[in-house]
């Protein structure tokens, strides 16, 4: 397995100073020895972020990315436009994403083929709902989300994110995180064969300072993409921490 990833999803938030003040605390705190480390800020903060980023081991990723090269798209950012700025990294069909914008595993797979073009590794969310997990349909729905949207040859990053776990404070129990872990690489290799094996599955869901070292200990957990706390210098800090020692 390789070295465990940290994702920080900072969402719809961050201005140009408090974007840059957040960027110069993590690189100013970050050990010697780190994990993979991406932040992924707003569209608007990316141009200003790059340079800041570009002599240090932090990549730069983003939330989303349309499935075109370009077009008749307003108010929407291709992938080469991402890789144009020096974006390493996408996320693609995250519940947010799904549920306020109705995007479907079509849609994810789409824009899952044009970042892979455009040479930006995609990371790929899938997650169940609460009534989907209390009614045991959980593991249906992932499977179902795997099938739909990851494109054949995917050589990108899996994160699961269950849905109920998402901004609420509630992540799942180490119990339920192994379990759905073992379904996901089994799940994998038997779409994918060999190469199923080797995607990396990130855990999100409310992910913190406090729980970060539990769950990064969890066989096949590859790393986090972590919410809220990526807000936050030292709690980022924390768990980039924790999986430097993983």
């Amino acid at each position: 397995m390789s070295r465990q990833i940290i994702v920080g999803n900072w969402k719809m938030n961050g201005t140009s100073r408090d974007s840059q003040a957040l960027v110069q605390a993590l690189l100013a705190g970050l050990p010697a020895s780190v994990p993979d480390v991406v932040i992924c800020p707003p569209f608007t903060q990316l141009a200003l972020l790059t340079d800041t980023l570009k002599t240090t081991s932090v990549a730069l990723g983003a939330q989303d990315c349309h499935k075109d090269a370009s077009g008749a798209h307003t108010g929407d950012i291709s992938a080469s436009m991402l890789t144009d700025l020096g974006v390493s990294y996408v996320i693609l069909g995250h519940s947010e994403r799904r549920q306020e914008h109705g995007e479907l595993d079509e849609t994810v797979r789409e824009k899952a083929v044009a970042a892979g073009k455009a040479g930006l590794t995609p990371i790929v969310c899938i997650g169940e709902t609460e009534d989907q997990r209390d009614s045991g349909e959980h593991f249906d729905t992932l499977g179902w989300q795997i099938k739909g949207s990851l494109p054949d040859g995917f050589l990108g990053i899996l994160a699961y994110e269950p849905i109920w776990a998402i901004g609420t404070g509630r992540a799942a129990t180490t119990d339920e995180i192994a379990e759905t872990m073992k379904f996901l690489r089994e799940e994998l290799v038997r779409q994918f064969g060999e190469s199923g094996k080797t995607i990396r599955i990130l855990y999100g869901g409310s992910v913190n300072d406090k729980n970060a070292a539990s769950i990064l200990s969890i066989t096949d957990v590859a790393g986090a993409l972590v919410g809220g706390a990526s807000l936050k210098a030292e709690a980022f800090l924390s768990i980039v921490g924790a999986a430097s020692a993983a």
